[in-house]
């Protein structure tokens, strides 16, 4: 009996901790949602490109103007260019060896031995379209906690409230003070009620 009333409080642990850890792993994943929130310039850094070269490819270098693709070359620099196109051919031959089954699009070779993109579902029809995708691409990789050059630690262990989201902040509040108002009778103006007897003063 002692051994089963010992198995019963080891399971209850196992289960606190795993809610501790779901938890912790939701206030993270919001956390991160609000930071990318309040710093939209992570989709503009160029070397986010290198997250995913074939991807950017598809969803906005396909759409980019001869101008556009020129000011992006000079904001990146000559060796900065070079490295981009080296992860491009990288990432293509990775893709015909190890395709990703969760990939929006596929690769295979040419008849002339050149690598060219077969698309795995719809694609984006314009500028903007690609832009969102790319946006929702990059947001789940990084809500994942995949990219590898971000320190997460600064946002999923920031306790100062600065990515905390503040509606969900409000509803606690809330939830709170809900709780407390039963405990407090008012006359519906906000004013504590006085309960009176017929003396006028409070019977007991």
């Amino acid at each position: 009996d002692d051994v089963r009333m010992s198995d019963d409080d080891t399971y209850i642990r196992e289960e606190e901790t795993r809610e501790d850890e779901r938890s912790s792993r939701l206030i993270a994943k919001n956390r991160r949602k609000r930071y990318l929130e309040l710093h939209p310039d992570y989709f503009t850094d160029s070397s986010l490109e290198l997250a995913d070269p074939l991807l950017y490819d598809r969803l906005i270098r396909r759409f980019q103007t001869a101008s556009e693709r020129e000011d992006e070359g000079r904001r990146k620099g000559f060796s900065g260019q070079m490295s981009t196109d080296v992860w491009r051919a990288e990432a293509k031959k990775d893709a015909l060896s190890q395709p990703n089954p969760d990939s929006l699009f596929v690769y295979n070779r040419g008849p002339r031995g050149e690598i060219l993109e077969e698309d795995q579902d719809e694609v984006p029809m314009n500028k903007e379209e690609g832009r969102a995708w790319w946006v929702d691409e990059m947001t789940q990789r990084f809500l994942r906690g995949d990219d590898d050059d971000f320190d997460y630690k600064k946002v999923d262990l920031d306790y100062s409230g600065k990515y905390d989201d503040p509606e969900e902040e409000r509803d606690i509040q809330d939830r709170y003070f809900d709780s407390m108002g039963s405990d407090w009778d008012s006359d519906g103006e906000g004013k504590e009620k006085i309960l009176t007897g017929e003396t006028g003063i409070q019977d007991y």
